[in-house]
Parts: C-alpha cells; sequence; structure tokens
C-alpha cells in the first residue's frame, strides 16, 4: 500500500516509516522539521542524539535497500500538499504533522495563536488535498485521548447513545480539551467528521494516550535509526521524563496530588496500531474512532513502576511532588472503551516494566546529555498565562 505519512521526522512518525517500510509498504512523507526547532527554543535536546534528515535517509536505505522519499516542506501550504498526492498518489495519508505539545501551546499569545493555525489549516489541506486528488484515499489522524477531558462517566469509542426527552440517537462523544493545543485536536475532530460527511472520505481518528519509549524492532541496533525522546517540559511526557530523571538520579516530577489519570502506551504499540488502523480501512463516508493506549494510570502508579525498575538496575530514585502549573481535575473518574483494535487484531503489551528497563538502559549511555539539560525538568509554564516555576510541595 502505498502510504504518506504528514511528519515523518517526529518520535511518532519516523518509527511508523520504518515499521511500515518493514512490512511491505511504500512509503512517502513530509516534514518541516520544526519539532527540532521547538525543542530547542524550550531549552531541550533530544535525550538520544537523532541522526539529521540525510544521515537518517542514508541508513534507511541501507536497511530496506530502496531510498526513502522524505521531503522538507509546510503542510500548512496547500499548492505544496496538493502536488505531493498527484505525485505520491497514496492510499492511505497518516497524519501526524503538528505541533502536539500542550505546554508550548499555553506559553503565550502568540504560541495559542500559532498553534491554532498550524494544527487547524494543515489538517484541512490534508482534507481538500485528498477530496481532489485522492478521494478514495484513507485518512488516519492521530488525535488524544486528551480531546476527551475527564468527564465523569466512561469513555466511548468517539460516539455513544444518547436518550433526552424521551428521543434517541447516536451522537459524537462531547470534547472538554484542557489546552489550547488539544482545542486544535478537537477542531480538527469535528472538521474530519464533517469532511466525512459532506464529502463521502473515509477517515479513522485516533484518540492515542500518552507513548512512552526509546525505539522500536525494526530499528535494530542502528542508532542512526532511532526516534527521538525529550524530556523537557513541553515535549517531555510522563514516562519519558521520569526515566530520563532516574538515569541522572533526579527526583520524579510529581504535579500536584499525582492522581491524575490517563491512558499509555509503548512505541512499538502506538505505530503496530496505526499500522493495523491503514491496512483495515473503513468504507467511504465512515469516520470511525479508535482509543488507541494500552491501559489507564496515575501518574503516582507509574512513578512507582519506573523507581521499581530503576532499583533493579542499581540506580536509587526519590519521588518528590510540585505544585501542578496546570488547571485540570487533581482527582477524576476515568474510565476509557477500547475495544475497536483489539477487534483488528492488537494485542497490548503487558510487560510495560520491560519497556522501561530497556529505556532506561538505553538513556544510560546518554547520561551526560541528560544531566546537561537537567533544568528543563521542572516546569514554569502555567496555565493562567504567567511563567513560575514550580516548586516543592511533598
Amino acid at each position: 500500500m502505498r502510504v504518506f505519512i504528514a511528519g515523518i521526522d517526529g518520535y511518532l512518525g519516523w518509527p511508523l516509516a520504518i515499521h511500515l517500510s518493514a512490512h511491505g509498504h511504500q512509503v512517502a512523507g513530509a516534514d518541516l522539521l520544526l519539532r527540532r526547532q521547538w525543542v530547542a527554543e524550550v531549552g531541550g535536546v533530544s535525550a538520544q542524539p537523532i541522526a539529521s534528515r540525510e544521515e537518517r535517509l542514508l541508513a534507511f536505505e541501507e536497511r530496506f535497500g530502496a531510498p526513502l522519499d522524505f521531503r522538507v516542506g509546510d503542510l500548512t501550504d496547500y499548492a505544496y500538499v496538493k502536488d505531493l498526492f498527484e505525485e505520491f498518489q497514496p492510499e492511505a495519508v497518516v497524519h501526524l504533522g503538528q505541533m502536539p505539545s500542550a505546554p508550548y501551546s499555553m506559553i503565550d499569545q502568540a504560541h495559542c495563536v500559532w498553534t491554532q493555525q498550524n494544527n487547524v489549516v494543515n489538517n484541512l489541506n490534508l482534507l481538500w488535498a485528498i477530496k481532489e486528488v485522492v478521494p478514495d484515499a484513507h485518512l488516519v489522524k492521530l488525535g488524544t485521548m486528551g480531546e476527551y477531558g475527564t468527564p465523569n462517566v466512561d469513555i466511548p469509542e468517539g460516539f455513544f447513545e444518547v436518550e433526552f426527552r424521551g428521543r434517541k440517537d447516536r451522537l459524537p462523544f462531547p470534547r472538554q480539551a484542557g489546552s489550547w493545543y488539544h482545542q486544535s485536536k478537537v477542531h480538527d475532530s469535528h472538521n474530519t467528521h464533517f469532511a466525512s460527511k459532506i464529502w463521502g472520505l473515509r477517515a479513522t481518528d485516533i484518540m492515542q494516550g500518552v507513548v512512552f519509549g526509546t525505539r522500536i524492532a525494526e530499528m535494530g541496533d542502528d542508532e542512526r535509526l532511532r526516534s527521538r525522546l525529550d524530556f523537557d517540559q513541553c515535549f517531555g511526557t510522563a514516562i519519558n521524563r521520569f526515566c530520563c530523571q532516574a538515569v541522572i538520579g533526579h527526583p520524579l516530577t510529581l504535579f500536584g496530588k499525582g492522581k491524575q489519570k490517563r491512558g499509555f502506551l509503548p512505541l512499538t504499540d502506538s505505530v503496530t496500531c496505526l499500522r493495523l488502523a491503514v491496512e483495515n480501512p473503513p468504507e467511504p463516508s465512515e469516520f470511525r474512532v479508535f482509543n488507541q493506549f494500552e491501559n489507564a494510570y496515575t501518574v503516582t502508579e507509574l512513578a512507582l513502576m519506573v523507581r521499581e525498575v530503576a532499583a533493579e538496575l542499581g540506580m536509587p530514585v526519590e519521588i518528590r511532588q510540585y505544585d501542578n502549573p496546570r488547571t485540570e481535575m487533581e482527582e477524576h473518574y476515568y474510565q476509557p472503551d477500547r475495544q475497536h483494535l483489539v477487534d483488528l487484531g492488537y494485542q497490548p503489551t503487558r510487560d510495560i516494566k520491560a519497556v522501561m528497563k530497556q529505556m532506561m538502559l538505553d538513556l544510560l549511555d546518554y547520561r551526560d546529555r541528560i544531566e546537561a539539560h537537567a533544568d528543563v525538568l521542572i516546569p514554569d509554564i502555567r496555565w493562567d498565562g504567567g511563567r513560575k516555576r514550580s516548586e516543592v510541595i511533598g
């Protein structure tokens, strides 16, 4: 299958290109390489040094015996996107090419507005390019479980049956975004659903949990094929940040009470689920929603697992609570469904501690690199628009 990846240079996009190629798919992609710039802007680095685009392409060709069509370009430029689709004629489009950070979107007015413009416009461009160039192609759009918020009821996969004043209907489950970034993803979901209804497009909206991990099996031992792994306050997600803290002996940073609960999944599960979605397209006009995660955990449960694994490796780690820079519920009900991907063959990784152990062993090689940027481990971006470094509260 011809698969186009928007955001092919990113934490998910690059491993997905490798994974799909290893499974016999023809892959092309585009990226403006902005993730590298964003991380540098907030003072961070990838814990694992990431190869340049040129080095990645060379390693890819050595691994698979054929070049990878990896272009540098702006997906908010519609003429550029349309030309790409006319040339490559994708059968599936995986949309990972957006700014993915809640804290980054909350820095100030400029970052808020830019996030909305970039994310909403490039998603619309992909929808229009599919309509005008490859109307039978399948869009796999990466959303986020964060679109749902933390409602006090179970979270279905996109739609639910509702009865109101004696009448019943099947409606989209309400979205309750918690940041300007998540709000942009809600807009994308609504726009994609609308395009499916009026144009007959095939679309799968992936409500993905938080991803963690340093590698997938298809990368082998070639470090040039490794994905990035960030640990700063904007792009470093919980487990990735905890593992980086553990290998340098920095206390694990819990925000607030540490009882916030979310869905998580290893990097290898993420690319497997995306491939399953690609290989099993919906019918024309069908807009389907998959909740994509291995299991749901509180951040305290995750920190305790990381501490346990670190101890097994001879690295004692302390856990500390910091005041929460975010505006969110500290304690809440959280019970999302996850069945559609299982029906397609997804078998979740059961031993996530083994994944954490592999991560820490990989990261030990870059301990000095992480220590040199340890100042990014404590957040100072506030949801109220201010900047104040979080302080220890317990």
